[in-house]
C-alpha cells in the first residue's frame, strides 16, 4: 500500500453531493488548496452497518473540524444517486439523513485506486477475461491534508474496524499546532499540552519537565 505522506494528494473531478441533497458534477478537492485543511475519508459501501457510524459521527463533530478551518469530505465507490438516496434516508432506517458535508461518488474507481484503498483490482484471468480479484469498495482510508495540497497524515483501517473521530481531532489540533508553533508533538499529544522544540536543548527541556 503507498505510502502518500509527504506527496500532493492525487487530483480528481468527480460527482458528488453536498449539503446534504445537492448533486454536483466536478467536485474537486483543489477548491480548498490555500484556504482548508482536509479530512478526506473513504469508506467501503453505502447501506451497510460500521459506514453510517462513521459518516454521523463526522457530521456529530463536524462544528469542531469548521472551528479549525478544516474541510470534512467522504467518498466511496457507490453512485452519487445511491449517496442521495442514502442521505434522504432517516437515520433509524439506516439512513444518514442529516449528513451536510460533501459525499463524492468514485464509481469508476479511480480516486480509492489513485488513493490506494481499493481493497483489489482488476486483472485477465484464465479465460483472458477481464475479472476483478477482490473486493471493488475501498478499505476505510482517511487523509490529513494540509492548505498546500499534501498529505501530511494518513492511516487505513481494514472494512470491519470503525474510525476514531476524535484521533483525527487529534491529527488535526497536533497539525496545526506545529505549523503554527514550530514545535513537534510528543506522544499521546492533545490541544493544549507543551510540544517540544526541535532541538537536544528543547527535547532535554520538555523530558525534564515532564
Amino acid at each position: 500500500m503507498a505510502v502518500l505522506v509527504g506527496k500532493p494528494a492525487p487530483h480528481f473531478k468527480e460527482a458528488a453531493v453536498i449539503n446534504g441533497s445537492e448533486i454536483i458534477e466536478n467536485f474537486s478537492l483543489d477548491q480548498f488548496i490555500g484556504k482548508k485543511h482536509v479530512v478526506f475519508f473513504f469508506y467501503p459501501m453505502d447501506f451497510t452497518f460500521v459506514c453510517p457510524t462513521e459518516l454521523i459521527s463526522f457530521q456529530d463533530k463536524l462544528e469542531e473540524f469548521e472551528k479549525r478551518n478544516v474541510a470534512v469530505v467522504g467518498c466511496s465507490t457507490d453512485s452519487q444517486f445511491s449517496h442521495w438516496a442514502w442521505l434522504q434516508t432517516e437515520r433509524n432506517k439506516g439512513g444518514i439523513k442529516g449528513v451536510k458535508y460533501p459525499i463524492v461518488s468514485d464509481l469508476a474507481k479511480t480516486i480509492s485506486k489513485n488513493f490506494d484503498v481499493l481493497a483489489g483490482d482488476f486483472e485477465i484471468n484464465e479465460e483472458n477475461e477481464l475479472d476483478f480479484d477482490g473486493e471493488p469498495v475501498a478499505f476505510r482510508g482517511l487523509f490529513l491534508i494540509d492548505k498546500q495540497g499534501i498529505v501530511r497524515h494518513q492511516v487505513v483501517n481494514d472494512m470491519p474496524l470503525g474510525r476514531s473521530v476524535e484521533e483525527t481531532l487529534r491529527m488535526v489540533d497536533a497539525l496545526q499546532f506545529y505549523e503554527e508553533n514550530g514545535e513537534v508533538c510528543p506522544a499521546d499529544w492533545h490541544k493544549g499540552d507543551d510540544g517540544i522544540k526541535a532541538s537536544t536543548d528543547g527535547i532535554s527541556d520538555y523530558l525534564s519537565n515532564h
